[in-house]
C-alpha cells in the first residue's frame, strides 16, 4: 500500500531556501602560466576550474605540438600507422578550406622551408636555391588529405607544422569547455591570440591592445598601436614578422614564408589583425595576409566579409599606417591616423 506525505508549506519554503544558497555565487576567475606559450584567462563561473582547463590545453599540445614526440602530429610527421583524433582532423580540414580560399599562400605542409630557414628544428648557415628547390616536390597542401581518420601523404617526406593556427585553436578549445558550462562572460587570451565572449568584470565590453610592430625578439614592447573594443563571441588573431626573426649579413629573415615561393614573404605589412567568429579562423587568415601582402589580400578580403581586418604598415619615409575595414573601425577604442 502506497502511502502519500506532505511537508508542511513553511519547511518546504525552508529547504528550498537552504538548497539555493548552497550554490556558489558566480564570480570572475583569473587563470595563467606558461604551457609551451603563455596564456591569461578570465571568466565569470562559480569555481576556478584550472584543472579542467590545464587538462585541455595538454589535450591540444598532445594533439599537435610537433616538439612532442608522442604527438598526434608527431607521429603522422614520421608516417606511423594511427587513427588521428577528433580535434586534429579539426584541425586539418580547416587549414584545408584557408588553404583553397587563399590560393596556396596559407600551407600546414610548408614544414620543412620553416625548418630551413631556421625557424622550425634546425637551424642554417646559408640557403640556397638548390636547396629550395629539393623541397618543392614535398610541399604543397594538395599532397596530403584524410581519409576517415588516416592522413594520406604522396610522398612520406610531407611534414605539417599547424603553429600558425595552433594558438587559436587553444583558444577555441578552452571557449568550448566554457561554453559546455554554460558560461556566458570570458576572455581568453593564448600567446598573444584572443578569444572573447560577452564582458569583463566592470560590465563592459573586453578591451585588447594590439602592439605596435617594432622589432622585438625578446616581446618586452608594449607601446600600442590600436585599443580593440569587443563584445559578443569574437575571435582575434594578430600575425607580425616583429618577433620571430634573425638578422643574417644585414638583411632580416622573418618566420612568415611563402610556400609558393619557398622564401620569406619580406611584404611591406607589419602586422595583420582578423576578427573572425572563431579565433583558429582568425589565426589562419592573419598568417596568411602577412604571406600575400595588402593588395591580394584585399581581393581575398572582398570574397569574405565576414572577416573584419586591421593591417599595419610602413610607408615610404618609415612612418607606421593603419588600414582597416569598416566592421574593424567599429571595435577600435582609438584611431591612430
Amino acid at each position: 500500500m502506497k502511502h502519500s506525505y506532505l511537508l508542511p508549506a513553511g519547511l518546504s519554503f525552508f529547504i528550498i531556501s537552504l538548497l539555493i544558497g548552497c550554490k556558489q555565487p558566480e564570480q570572475y576567475f583569473k587563470v595563467a602560466g606558461i604551457l609551451h606559450t603563455p596564456y591569461q584567462i578570465q571568466f565569470c563561473y562559480t569555481e576556478s576550474l584550472e584543472d579542467e582547463i590545464h587538462a585541455e590545453l595538454q589535450r591540444y599540445y598532445h594533439c599537435l605540438n610537433p616538439f612532442d614526440s608522442t604527438s598526434v602530429i608527431s607521429q603522422v610527421n614520421r608516417n606511423k600507422d594511427i587513427e588521428v583524433d577528433d580535434l586534429f582532423v579539426e584541425v586539418f580540414n580547416k587549414a584545408k578550406e584557408v588553404s583553397e580560399q587563399t590560393n596556396g599562400i596559407y600551407d600546414i605542409t610548408c614544414a620543412p622551408f620553416i625548418n630551413l630557414w631556421g625557424f622550425g628544428f634546425s637551424k642554417n648557415d646559408s640557403v640556397t636555391p638548390a636547396m629550395i628547390d629539393s623541397i618543392r616536390a614535398f610541399v604543397g597542401y594538395q599532397k596530403i588529405r584524410l581519409e576517415g581518420k588516416k592522413v594520406i601523404k604522396d610522398d612520406p617526406r610531407i611534414l605539417l607544422n599547424c603553429s600558425s593556427l595552433g594558438d587559436g585553436c587553444s583558444c577555441e578549445v578552452i571557449a568550448r569547455l566554457f561554453d559546455s558550462k554554460g558560461i556566458e562572460n570570458y576572455m581568453i587570451d593564448i600567446g598573444g591570440e584572443t578569444t572573447v565572449k560577452g564582458v569583463n568584470p566592470k560590465g563592459e565590453c573586453w578591451r585588447i591592445g594590439i602592439t605596435k610592430p617594432t622589432d622585438d625578439p625578446m616581446g618586452v614592447n608594449q607601446e600600442l598601436q590600436e585599443i580593440v573594443q569587443l563584445c559578443g563571441r569574437h575571435g582575434l588573431a594578430t600575425s607580425g614578422d616583429y618577433r620571430n626573426f634573425y638578422i643574417k649579413d644585414g638583411k632580416k629573415y622573418a618566420h612568415t614564408i611563402d610556400p609558393r615561393t619557398g622564401y620569406p614573404a619580406g611584404q611591406p605589412i607589419l602586422s595583420a589583425t582578423i576578427v573572425a567568429a572563431d579565433c583558429m579562423t582568425a589565426d589562419a587568415y592573419a598568417t596568411a595576409f602577412m604571406a600575400m601582402g595588402r593588395e591580394e589580400a584585399h581581393k581575398i578580403l572582398q570574397q569574405h566579409p565576414e572577416l573584419e581586418y586591421l593591417f599595419i604598415y610602413a610607408d615610404e619615409n618609415g612612418d607606421f599606417r593603419t588600414d582597416y575595414s569598416e566592421g574593424f573601425r567599429k571595435h577600435l577604442v582609438s584611431v591612430n591616423k
